[in-house]
């Protein structure tokens, strides 16, 4: 079983997500609604790898991935950002922070979990 975690700030898009993710019966899903949550979600939950939401207001997600890398217990938590700065200037940035991957906003619940599992594993 895969432990992802889900982070968005927007209630609609993690429910989505949620339900998506879960469609999969390999996957194991728990969403938080922003950085400070998912922080302690992480702490005490532990998951195989997390997905970020890159704009939420007061801890975004560069900053979250920051924190988590500072973190022993979160330090080599695999992360996957989801955004809908798709622009390629922006995926070039995400690039360069530690992240294994990007995801474009929207996108398609059908193919997410084979997306996840797809960079997840790169």
């Amino acid at each position: 079983m895969i432990r992802v975690m889900y982070v968005d700030d927007e209630p609609d898009i993690r429910e989505i997500a949620e339900i998506s993710l879960s469609l999969d019966p390999g996957f194991e899903v728990r969403t938080a609604n922003g950085g400070e949550a998912a922080l302690a979600l992480a702490a005490e939950w532990r998951p195989d790898v997390a997905l970020l939401d890159v704009m939420m207001p007061g801890m975004d997600g560069p900053e979250l991935l920051s924190r988590m890398r500072a973190e022993p217990a979160l330090a080599d938590l695999p992360v996957i950002f989801v955004t809908a700065r798709a622009q390629k200037t922006e995926l070039q940035t995400f690039a360069t922070l530690d992240a294994k991957g990007i995801i474009a906003k929207p996108f398609d619940p059908m193919t997410l979990s084979s997306q996840v599992r797809e960079l997840a594993a790169a």
